[in-house]
């Protein structure tokens, strides 16, 4: 632990030393008072950081309130993330530099400045500058602000009597992470607005801890479905993030998060299935514990116990967390299964989506991370997620309510 802080903060510090070379370069031309306020003001801000991510590493901060350690987070994540595109241009600056030297030694007789470029310095602040007004913008703008996705899904030998049956997806609320209340209850209506057949919630109610939940349960106990409202649980919902006093902490934890759901008036689904008749046919709901293909997230699914006593329905639909889970085991073992739900990537809450056009970070861990995806006669849908975790906003990548609406083919 003590190595692995040393090295968090010797390669901090190395940032900072590296991004100052700018801010001298960039104000060198100026009066001598006007480089001091300048070079004061970012040396002031830079030990802010480091007092409030020492407050922050020895727990202080936890006493603070949800809101005040927010915003102590996004402070030091833009204090920091800012930093790396000056020190990659700073880097450009050293390379050119570093050449020139080489020229001198070579030839001599022509000698080449080797100084820094102010004008690669001032590029390098304005790199800076973009991250950290992006991620704001993000954070003050986007976090709260939900985007419907509206989908059909056309099922090989649906009846027609299951033809525009209606499905509303959420997922990942992370509920510890918010900080309002008010923005939530326009996420509600825009669901309740749908009149859904059905509404799934696909995992990660909490971070951490099932009190996380408890402010907002009066809000979300208002999602309503003609036939229900189903949920599963995702990784985060274990308590496995949390350092409990005790295993029976632990295990009341976990006692606790069912009754949320109970309380919520949502039919939690754990290794198992219900059975919705619409027009005379019958769609299985199944759930399952979180699975995924990475060893630091849980595999606790039970396909076979999910599944069983489901042959006799027309469609079934499953719901699990992690989207790898698709691939691993549900389409080689259960080509019978029409519509999986999946969350968990949270399409990295950071990327672009516009027509003809998608790009995010998240698809270079996760084959599918956001949309629609087609197997043969199988689908996938992986819901972006309606809250956040870790940054506090979202850039590109908006918190959505899926509408999925089942079509015959």
């Amino acid at each position: 632990m003590i190595g692995r802080l040393l090295v968090l903060l010797a390669t901090l510090l190395a940032l900072d030393v590296y991004a100052y070379q700018a801010v001298r370069s960039w104000v060198s031309p100026y009066s001598q008072g006007r480089r001091r306020l300048i070079k004061g003001v970012y040396l002031g801000i830079t030990l802010i950081a480091y007092l409030l991510l020492a407050l922050n590493i020895v727990e202080v901060t936890d006493s603070w309130g949800k809101e005040a350690k927010t915003l102590v987070r996004v402070f030091l994540f833009l204090s920091w993330l800012c930093k790396l595109p000056i020190v990659l241009v700073l880097l450009i600056d050293d390379l050119r530099r570093g050449a020139k030297w080489v020229g001198n030694k070579v030839s001599p007789v022509t000698k080449r400045d080797t100084s820094r470029s102010r004008f690669l310095a001032k590029a390098a602040l304005i790199a800076g500058g973009v991250p950290l007004a992006t991620l704001t913008y993000g954070i003050v703008r986007n976090a709260y602000r939900y985007r419907r996705f509206a989908v059909d899904v056309p099922i090989e030998g649906l009846p027609a009597g299951l033809d525009g049956v209606k499905i509303v997806q959420i997922s990942d609320m992370h509920s510890g992470s918010w900080t309002k209340s008010e923005p939530l209850k326009d996420a509600v209506r825009l669901i309740n607005e749908e009149e859904a057949d059905i509404v799934c919630f696909t995992g990660d109610l909490v971070n951490e801890q099932a009190v996380e939940m408890a402010p907002f349960v009066d809000i979300f106990k208002e999602v309503k479905g003609k036939h229900g409202v189903y949920s599963v649980l995702g990784n985060h919902d274990y308590g496995d993030y949390h350092q409990w006093p005790s295993d029976a902490a632990k295990v009341e934890n976990m006692e606790t998060l069912y009754a949320t759901h109970e309380k919520l008036g949502w039919d939690l689904l754990r290794d198992e299935h219900r059975k919705v008749e619409i027009n005379g046919h019958k769609i299985a709901i199944m759930g399952v514990e979180n699975w995924g293909s990475a060893f630091r997230f849980p595999r606790k699914a039970d396909l076979p116990k999910a599944t069983a006593g489901t042959n006799d329905c027309d469609c079934k639909i499953l719901m699990s967390h992690d989207p790898t889970h698709w691939d691993a085991k549900i389409r080689p073992g259960y080509p019978d299964i029409d519509l999986t739900l999946s969350g968990h990537t949270h399409g990295f809450q950071f990327g672009v989506e516009i027509p003809g056009f998608r790009w995010s970070p998240a698809q270079y861990l996760y084959k599918q991370w956001a949309g629609l995806y087609r197997e043969g006669k199988q689908y996938l849908y992986v819901n972006r997620g309606l809250g956040f975790l870790g940054y506090p906003g979202r850039v590109g990548i908006l918190p959505e309510v899926t509408v999925l609406t089942l079509r015959s083919a």
